[in-house]
């Protein structure tokens, strides 16, 4: 009896295909930008005046975002580690992993190769290097492709994954290139609408390309007002009648007055001539806070604390609090995301066993006090040992420094009945918690102690003084006797 497995009986789901129709809003992969659904909607688009939202990095906002997260991810380096026999962690210096994180390529160090890599990631939603291997089939260099110029493949008899990729000069030799999916770094954000799904990501500019456009168009708008010079600063009001040649006639002469060389000058009224200034509308004044809120939805897309741009937003009180926040919401899951790529390129096996992590305390390098605070605590409370801690700060290690230490009254729980109980008041001294019979000699005797004063309290004070007097007088008659 020959068995058919279930999944061949299942009927194939409909998809939509690169050709179908699909709601905006919607990317434009090779001219780069976005058109909002509500100028998608008409397939004559351009003909009614409307332009795509550019995704260049034209938005202020928008390029503070990108080299927000590009120069922040580039300044994190990256180590490959190994979990030990001891429950640690080893520091892997002899990978292909490894030696792609100091030089990824000829042309290239990894601080230009993860700066160019996140702005491509956030910019359109996809990031592509493609994997050259050695004689040894391993990792020997990667090559940043443009992700306009580049996209997965499905072989739909297979399921089969290929990535069709282009876009780097200096690899033009190569030309467009064919490549399986084990020779591809492929970063993504979240999956697009866009076919194949869920292979291709979509950047955050498309959930903020409303604001990106309403910005856009507001400060398009005050520029061509300005350049038209469409309203005077000041005008000049009288309650006669003037014909258009009078009118002329007072134009000239008062711009004669404040423009070219006799700009500043001074302007003398006759025939009742007032100066008004115009005076700035409700709408101009709530102009920058419109612009301002576009600004803030923006950052709030690309999820960075509004005190990072320079938008105000909650006090910190630390440079160190401010980026604890960034990464536990934007940034964290930025390296995160960046680090399983590349694990699964070159196939890690995971955490604990073997990851890439990038160090998020050079974010830290100008917050010198916070960085030693956060040290001294970790060697104090036995987290790290002497020598890791100036290990982090670049310094040599000293003599028994590389083993952790706590200070001596810190000790298990399990270990507490067997501390001795305090000595009462009457007890004898004791060394290093022995006992004094045991210290003391066989032929030694214990010195007697002496008797206790019969009297205690108030009286035994006035015996004292009275004893103290007595020696007084003494001295002072044998000194009588003596000077005699």
């Amino acid at each position: 009896m020959r068995h058919v497995p279930l999944v061949g009986r299942a009927p194939s789901p409909v998809t939509k295909g690169e050709g179908d129709y699909h709601p905006g809003p919607w990317q434009l992969p090779v001219t780069g930008g976005i058109l909002p659904a509500y100028v998608g909607e008409n397939i004559n688009w351009w003909q009614l005046g409307y332009d795509p939202v550019d995704m260049s990095g034209s938005s202020a906002m928008v390029e503070a975002a990108l080299s927000a997260y590009s120069q922040t991810v580039a300044m994190c380096p990256g180590d490959h580690w190994r979990l030990n026999t001891k429950k640690g962690r080893d520091r892997v210096t002899t990978s292909a992993l490894s030696r792609i994180l100091r030089k990824p390529n000829l042309y290239q160090t990894i601080s230009d190769f993860m700066l160019a890599l996140t702005r491509s990631l956030f910019l359109d939603g996809n990031a592509y290097a493609l994997a050259l291997r050695n004689d040894r089939y391993e990792i020997d260099e990667l090559h940043l492709m443009s992700p306009r110029q580049s996209a997965p493949q499905v072989v739909r008899s297979t399921g089969d994954v290929f990535y069709r990729l282009g876009g780097n000069d200096v690899m033009e030799r190569l030309g467009e290139v064919l490549v399986p999916q084990r020779d591809v770094l492929h970063v993504r954000l979240h999956p697009s609408r866009r076919y194949p799904f869920p292979l291709i990501g979509a950047s955050p500019i498309e959930a903020a390309a409303s604001d990106i456009a309403a910005g856009n168009a507001m400060l398009k708008q005050q520029i061509n007002f300005y350049m038209n010079q469409a309203r005077p600063s000041a005008v000049l009001s009288t309650d006669l009648q003037l014909d258009k040649d009078q009118v002329q006639a007072l134009r000239d002469r008062w711009n004669e007055q404040v423009r070219g060389l006799q700009q500043g000058g001074t302007p003398i009224l006759t025939a009742g001539l007032k100066v008004q200034p115009w005076a700035i509308g409700a709408k101009d004044a709530e102009l920058a806070e419109i612009m301002k809120l576009s600004g803030q939805n923006i950052a709030l897309a690309y999820r960075i604390p509004l005190a990072l741009l320079g938008l105000g937003g909650t006090g910190v009180t630390s440079t160190e609090a401010l980026m604890q926040q960034w990464i536990a919401t934007g940034l964290g899951f930025a390296l995160n995301h960046i680090e399983e790529a590349f694990g699964l390129l070159f196939q890690l096996k995971g955490q604990p066993e073997e990851y890439l992590e990038f160090e998020t305390n050079a974010l830290l390098r100008s917050a010198f006090k916070d960085r030693i605070d956060a040290l001294a605590r970790g060697v104090q409370g036995g987290i790290l040992a002497p020598n890791e801690a100036r290990e982090r700060e670049g310094l040599d290690n000293v003599e028994f420094g590389d083993e952790p230490r706590v200070q001596q009254q810190v000790v298990p729980l399990s270990a507490a009945g067997a501390i001795p109980a305090a000595p009462g008041p009457g007890a004898p001294p004791s060394v290093s918690g022995a006992p004094t019979a045991l210290l003391a000699k066989p032929d030694e005797k214990k010195p007697s102690e002496p008797p206790a004063s019969p009297v205690e309290g108030k009286g035994h004070d006035d015996n004292v003084q009275r004893e103290v007097r007595n020696i007084l007088r003494a001295a002072s008659r044998i000194g009588r006797r003596r000077s005699a």
